[in-house]
């Protein structure tokens, strides 16, 4: 092709273009729904009975590259338990003007306290309301559990928590002495694989 010819070739995408009808998306008056597994607005979940999550291991803060995450760990007592190991997560704050969507904080916590939801609306006129406090970002109370401080459901230890047997108030030492995972059956001897 002659080199006076490679503009026009250029421009003939922006040709193309100029004709076609243009896609006007009416937002925020119709919201189109996200992907399932989008990375929007972070949120502290809860196990079954109301007790919290997070740990306040930090290792969320740790894995942040942009460093939006601050967490101050604090040690649970008898009278006043948020969380079913020994420690919890007391301040827990993520600042929405450096967060970059990433999702590393949700794949460092060993709890699976941090996830994303499909909350996209993050915008604000003020600096000081883009700084989520543990508040905000904890996950609403569903109508069958206590709000935190309270003590373990009755029987449970720490770990019946971390392996998902609590269930709520009715969990009891009978449940989770029961397997939360049946075991595979052993395959017979001499069959084949």
């Amino acid at each position: 092709m002659p080199e006076f010819l490679g503009p026009i070739a250029g421009f003939g995408v922006t040709f193309a273009t100029m004709f076609k009808k243009a896609e006007t998306e009416l937002y925020p008056e119709e919201k189109k729904p996200t992907e399932v597994r989008y990375h929007g607005r972070h949120q502290l979940n809860r196990y079954a009975d109301g007790l919290e999550k997070c740990i306040g291991c930090e290792l969320c803060a740790w894995a942040c590259p942009a460093d939006a995450i601050y967490v101050e760990g604090a040690d649970n007592t008898e009278t006043e338990r948020f969380s079913p190991g020994e420690r919890y997560g007391a301040v827990y704050q993520i600042n929405y003007l450096r967060c970059i969507g990433c999702g590393l904080c949700v794949e460092a916590c060993p709890t699976r306290a941090l996830t994303m939801t499909n909350e996209y609306e993050l915008a604000g006129d003020n600096r000081a309301d883009l700084i989520y406090e543990k508040d905000a970002l904890l996950a609403p109370l569903e109508p069958d559990m206590t709000a935190a401080p309270h003590a373990m459901a009755p029987g449970l230890s720490a770990e019946d928590y971390y392996r998902g047997t609590v269930t709520g108030h009715e969990a009891t030492a009978e449940s989770a002495a029961e397997p939360a995972v049946e075991p595979a059956a052993e395959p017979e001897a001499g069959s084949a694989r």
